[in-house]
């Protein structure tokens, strides 16, 4: 699986809310879980890692390696399940939030994924960032569909 240097997902989104706010959906344990992952474990510090099991056995791994609240988070991305062509470690996601006159654009840069990993990343940031938009903004996103397909996906197994 080839890098293409420079190739990066590049997903940006408006959210009324304040990025103190959204930050927060984005470093707190149960604010993160309104919107994104089954259950986590979150050191949001530098060099602190984070574990987030996304949905069945998909689980997400990482370390911060920058928080500079409520502007900017930097972590190491990759998952867990053997054979993934993104483990945990080798890629980068940058999330800025900038203060706007309707809240908070929100601009999430993945870099460093394979080619053939970065539409299926792209897919899901946007279905996950669609989620932290609607919880961040004071809505209800409901149960995450992809859990439930998933879990159906392990019962019927």
């Amino acid at each position: 699986m080839a890098i293409i240097p420079g190739s990066a997902v590049v997903i940006r989104r408006r959210i009324r809310a304040e990025p103190e706010a959204v930050f927060s959906y984005l470093t707190d344990h149960d604010r993160l879980l309104s919107w994104q992952g089954v259950e986590a474990e979150l050191d949001p510090r530098t060099g602190g890692a984070y574990r987030i099991r996304v949905v069945a056995d998909a689980i997400a791994s990482g370390r911060y390696t920058e928080l500079t609240p409520p502007v900017r988070i930097v972590l190491t991305w990759g998952w867990e399940n053997e054979g993934d062509p993104v483990p945990p470690g080798s890629s980068t996601v940058r999330i800025e939030l900038t203060p706007d006159a309707l809240g908070t654009l929100l601009t999430l840069t993945h870099t460093d994924l394979p080619a053939a990993a970065r539409e299926p990343h792209r897919t899901g940031w946007e279905h996950y960032l669609d989620r932290l938009t609607i919880r961040a903004s004071g809505g209800d996103p409901g149960p995450d569909p992809w859990a439930e397909e998933a879990a159906e996906e392990d019962e019927e197994d």
